[in-house]
């Protein structure tokens, strides 16, 4: 397809790097990644934060929740140590000092790249979505970089809501394979995304068909498929039409783009 596909760090470089922190995301700015996908949930403080998981268990060994501390001490928990222990080859001591940083601070490291920005919205209940959408749509209204942001998530509501703070803002909708439980065609992506008021779709690769990817390109809705790690969903994305993707090793898949530009003349 014309002008490749687009990678896209998940969650930075997540393969090489702790996921969601400063340093994934340069290993992704220098591994020539198009753009960026992180994680944002509320602190205590109502400071937006950039964090997968509800709670710190998963990263710390820690059994609060995120939402039970403030952004400042949020700072200083280690999000880091976890990755050392999983992959010791790829272990670095500065790992353990990385803590989890704010919107803000992700957005700055963020604002003299040109890539997309992906931002999805981490909601566990009905009553996050509004203090959530403001707090994010809050942090990106007055930037330059609001035309490269795209605010996405799987509870769609905070999708139609962050539309209404911000009208201008580019939206997508996320998708997980256990959708299928309640859809009985792929195809149907495409009507409740636009019911949301999204603007493009971002489903787990297994879900893309051909039809799914030629209807949507029919709607002018672009599709960005999540999470990639092998370099034949390069060609794949290609072959459908599928203008990005989502991956942990941005390096890998940059590389293997190249090689794939070179033998095709593209």
């Amino acid at each position: 397809m014309k002008g490749g596909v687009k990678i896209i760090a998940h969650r930075g470089a997540s393969a090489h790097a702790p996921e969601n922190t400063l340093t994934a995301f340069r290993m992704g700015i220098e591994a020539g990644a198009h753009g960026v996908e992180f994680d944002v949930r509320l602190a205590k403080d109502g400071v937006p934060v950039v964090i997968h998981d509800r709670t710190l268990k998963r990263l710390a060994g820690r059994a609060e929740a995120v939402a039970d501390l403030t952004s400042v001490e949020l700072a200083d928990v280690d999000v880091g140590s976890w990755f050392n222990r999983r992959h010791p080859k790829r272990a670095r001591p500065e790992f353990t000092a990385l803590g989890v940083r704010t919107l803000s601070e992700v957005l700055d490291l963020h604002a003299s790249a040109n890539g997309v920005i992906h931002i999805e919205l981490k909601l566990d209940r009905k009553k996050e979505v509004t203090p959530l959408v403001a707090a994010v749509c809050d942090a990106i209204k007055d930037l330059v970089l609001l035309p490269r942001v795209v605010i996405s998530s799987f509870k769609l509501a905070a999708i139609t809501e962050a539309k209404f703070v911000l009208p201008a803002l580019t939206t997508s909708a996320l998708f997980a394979p256990s959708i299928m439980n309640v859809l009985k065609r792929r195809r149907h992506l495409i009507a409740v995304a636009r019911a949301f008021q999204a603007d493009g779709l971002s489903p787990h690769r297994s879900l893309v068909t051909p039809k799914l990817a030629r209807l949507a390109a029919e709607m002018g809705m672009p599709v960005t498929i999540w999470t990639a790690d092998h370099p034949k969903w390069l060609g794949r994305c290609r072959k459908l039409g599928i203008g990005a993707l989502m991956t942990n090793d941005p390096a890998e898949m940059t590389r293997a783009g190249r090689v794939e530009n070179d033998l095709t003349g593209g």
